[in-house]
């Protein structure tokens, strides 16, 4: 269902953010920031294994890193490739599960990244420590992991949670994006409304479900990046929109 979900969300995606093409150009300099710092200047090589629409990828390839991307969605890989064509930017895309990465890309890296809360999408703490360890295989010596995600320990919800996102003004009249949380448990999975209200008496929505998210702590997923062979695991929680964890191959 996670791929379902991203493939319909591939052409709004944009909308999420106030300024896409600004928010590009700020995580790439974050992002630049944390590899020079714990992986030196001579880290080159980067593989985005959860790229989306190329919202880390694409900004990391403007600064002058060789960078392959994949993703489990094809349409989001589609809407990434158009738009690194666009800027005249040659990025490796393909899709694939980040479980199969080694798999699929067979050789290594300086940094592999997941960013955008994407590992929580996967459902268990076996299923992110593979994923880990498939980063582990795909990272070179010296080299390392660096992953963003949502601190759920700091999630205070009732069983269903209504969270607004942005209104964008546009020509034809406003676009309106709220997200819609159902809790079970440890899970909850959402739902994004997409409203184009364009004065109509009846607007046209748009509703994508099928994102499913394990609420998994950062204390859970440092141990679990220690148990899949990263060292040195930090987390740092003022360097990027969401906090980033970082995990180094010795």
């Amino acid at each position: 269902m996670t791929q379902a979900y991203y493939d319909g969300l591939a052409p709004f995606y944009k909308l999420f953010y106030a300024d896409w093409e600004a928010s590009v150009k700020r995580q790439a300099s974050a992002l630049d920031d944390v590899i020079r710092e714990f992986f030196g200047h001579n880290a080159h090589r980067i593989l985005d294994a959860a790229c989306g629409i190329g919202t880390q990828c694409i900004g990391l390839a403007q600064l002058g890193y060789a960078v392959t991307a994949s993703d489990i969605s094809p349409v989001e890989i589609e809407h990434a490739r158009l738009m690194a064509a666009q800027r005249n930017l040659n990025i490796e895309f393909c899709v694939a599960d980040m479980r199969q990465l080694w798999h699929v890309h067979q050789k290594v890296y300086d940094v592999v990244i997941a960013c955008d809360n994407a590992l929580p999408h996967l459902l268990s703490d076996d299923e992110i420590r593979h994923a880990f360890e498939q980063f582990y295989q795909c990272t070179a010596p010296s080299g390392g992991c660096i992953i963003s995600v949502r601190d759920y320990a700091k999630l205070e919800h009732a069983d269903k949670e209504l969270y607004p996102r942005l209104t964008h003004e546009v020509a034809e009249g406003r676009v309106v994006i709220f997200d819609l949380w159902e809790f079970d448990r440890e899970f909850y999975d959402l739902t994004t409304y997409i409203v184009e209200d364009k004065g109509h008496a009846v607007a046209n929505a748009h509703v994508i479900r099928g994102g499913r998210y394990y609420c998994i702590t950062i204390a859970t997923l440092e141990k679990l990046l220690l148990r899949a062979g990263f060292t040195r695991v930090k987390t740092l929680t003022d360097r990027f929109f969401q906090p980033l964890i970082v995990g180094v191959k010795e």
